[in-house]
């Protein structure tokens, strides 16, 4: 397993958390560490504001159908509900789409970390000729000619030029501020202890101390934001090398970043090609120990778990949904 740092960041847009028009940047809920914000790309409610707007705005594809909430939908957690995405003429992706919320807390983005910031991520599926399959200069042009972008720009950066790396920041300004936290788990922990319930509560016990699922899910946000191979889809005729394909470091073939367990309940199906269905499908292919291969993470083992401590496996980790996205919704009318 290979580490990456950790990139602090935003909290959710909800109203029950804080103003869209507050000026200061909002506090982290309960469970969550300290927001911090990129140096190159502070917070400000104007970037939050023009983000959201072009975040749900399709017009950021070539043909007007596809925005980023097509694939990162808040009716989803933030994800799209499939085994992979569709972009632009029904065109299937290889991959399942990660949920964006707490992507505030991670540095490098998408399944194989080819992205170092979530400004970089922001840039990619607009030039993805699957996804979005429009340039950077197109988008660009195409924004500055919309009249109502220009306050907004105007507003975010004070001046009404329209750039990519514009685009890029408010997105990604908008997006930290998409998080989850004050899960029951956290209020467990806080000292409540009626906000678990007892089956819960069992499970916590599984997944810290007999599955040891915290040596890749640790810390506040459930993911220590490294890399690992568990077999998936190593065992078809043509397997996706993950992050081999970014870096050639043959340690890294098969190797998939391990997304945050915050939410893990609404995020199905589940892995990096959407194989896994159901968290119960997700517990037994863990208990089984994955599937063999060459580049194996040497964390993942037989864990001979019984049916009970299954089931409480899986009430556990339902204890980790928690609040702050769910407040989120498109704009209603979009700039013209």
């Amino acid at each position: 397993m290979r580490r990456v740092a950790i990139l602090a960041g935003a909290l959710a847009l909800a109203p029950v958390l804080f103003s869209l028009h507050a000026q200061d940047p909002p506090k982290a809920p309960l469970g969550l560490p300290p927001l911090q914000w990129p140096r190159e790309n502070p917070y400000s409610a104007a970037k939050v504001d023009l983000g959201r707007y072009l975040y749900f705005d399709r017009r950021l594809s070539v043909d007007d159908t596809v925005s980023c909430a097509s694939c990162h939908a808040p009716e989803h957690a933030f994800t799209d509900g499939s085994p992979v995405s569709t972009g632009i003429k029904g065109q299937r992706g290889g991959r399942s789409a990660p949920t964006v919320i707490n992507r505030a807390y991670s540095l490098a983005q998408f399944w194989d970390g080819r992205a170092a910031t979530l400004e970089d991520q922001a840039k990619g599926p607009i030039a993805n000729p699957i996804e979005m399959g429009m340039t950077h200069e197109a988008v660009v042009a195409r924004l500055q000619g919309i009249a109502g972008y220009r306050p907004l720009f105007a507003k975010a950066f004070e001046s009404e030029d329209v750039t990519i790396d514009r685009v890029a920041m408010a997105i990604a300004c908008f997006e930290r501020t998409v998080l989850s936290g004050n899960a029951p788990y956290d209020r467990y922990k806080r000292g409540n202890k009626s906000s678990m319930t007892a089956a819960q509560v069992r499970g916590m016990n599984v997944f810290f101390d007999k599955a040891k699922c915290d040596k890749c899910h640790e810390g506040s946000n459930f993911t220590l934001n490294a890399y690992a191979n568990l077999g998936v889809g190593t065992d078809k005729p043509e397997p996706d090398v993950g992050r081999f394909a970014v870096t050639k470091d043959s340690r890294d073939w098969g190797v998939f970043k391990t997304p945050t367990l915050r939410e893990i309940e609404h995020t199905a199906p589940y892995m990096h090609d959407g194989s896994l269905k159901t968290l119960e499908e997700v517990v037994e292919f863990y208990d089984k120990g994955g599937i063999p291969n060459r580049n194996l993470d040497q964390n993942i083992k037989p864990l001979h778990l019984t049916d009970q401590d299954k089931k409480d496996l899986v009430a556990f980790l339902k204890a980790l949904s928690g609040e702050g996205w769910k407040g989120i919704q498109g704009p209603s009318q979009l700039p013209q």
